[in-house]
């Protein structure tokens, strides 16, 4: 077990970040709103191979949350999660900064980031803002934390993608590292929301990768457009009780709009199962 620290302050994490600094030792930044899971032990994994320091976030961050969605419902677990980061050894520091640290002018008159087009798209078409608000809260977190590398994760494709631009047009100096779904024994893939599943929807949310694989199957070598292939897979998952969102073929390095799976692609798949929006995609 490591001996982990919690620190709130932006005071604070600068001071611990430049002693480590002093010694010469690089660090790794891993954001999240909490609640932690494998998934986000297996990106503290990946952060400390990176680097020498890890820092794992916690703050549910106002500003990527839509009018119609409830922040104050979203699980907060602090404790918990500071004990799975103890047990599992791989992160130095735990930031838990309040909302005063982040957005020091409030949130009535602040500065953010505006995305390119492809925020308004895909996720971005049901959540207006969304990716704004993750920019703005992660450009902050660079900005206190300044690793050397910041590690997220492939679920979150859109986001994965669009931070990567971000952090090329700012010229921000990190590496971005992405880290592979974790998924549960039956392929569901783990998520801070699966928990808003009843037990009954949870033996289905595995259908949607299911579905997925064999969608993508059809689509790797195929000549006719996905188009053809997209309503059956549409029908499976409607009659599994699932409303999707999203269900698409894009260019894996920017997400343009594919007709067929030529070169590196990917499908992606956007539905809510009950009060769970659930994310997931497939490489071909």
């Amino acid at each position: 077990m490591t001996r982990l620290q919690r620190v709130r302050t932006t005071d604070s994490i600068r001071a611990q970040l430049a002693s480590w600094r002093a010694e010469k030792q690089s660090v790794a930044l891993v954001p999240t709103m909490g609640n932690l899971h494998a998934g986000h032990l297996a990106l503290a994994e990946l952060a400390a191979a990176k680097a020498d320091r890890v820092v794992v976030s916690v703050f549910v961050n106002p500003t990527q949350f839509g009018a119609q969605e409830d922040i104050g419902s979203y699980p907060r677990t602090l404790d918990a999660d500071e004990g799975l980061l103890r047990q599992q050894g791989c992160a130095d520091l735990l930031y838990v900064p309040a909302e005063k640290d982040v957005y020091p002018r409030g949130l009535t008159d602040l500065v953010m980031v505006s995305m390119p087009a492809l925020a308004t798209d895909l996720c971005g078409r049901s959540r207006p803002g969304h990716f704004n608000g993750v920019a703005s809260v992660v450009l902050r977190l660079l900005n206190i934390v300044q690793p050397e590398v910041l590690v997220v994760g492939q679920k979150d494709y859109q986001q994965m993608v669009l931070l990567g631009w971000m952090i090329e047009d700012l010229h921000v100096p990190v590496e971005l590292v992405a880290g592979p779904i974790v998924r549960d024994t039956d392929g569901l893939a783990l998520s801070s929301r699966n928990q808003y599943l009843t037990s009954e929807e949870r033996l289905i949310a595995p259908q949607l990768h299911a579905t997925l694989l064999e969608f993508a199957a059809q689509l790797n070598g195929a000549t006719d457009a996905f188009e053809n292939y997209r309503p059956a897979a549409l029908e499976r998952l409607a009659g599994y009780g699932f409303k999707v969102d999203y269900l698409e073929l894009r260019a894996a390095g920017d997400l343009a709009p594919l007709t067929v799976a030529d070169g590196p692609s990917i499908v992606l798949v956007a539905a809510w199962l009950g009060r769970a929006r659930l994310l997931d995609n497939i490489l071909i």
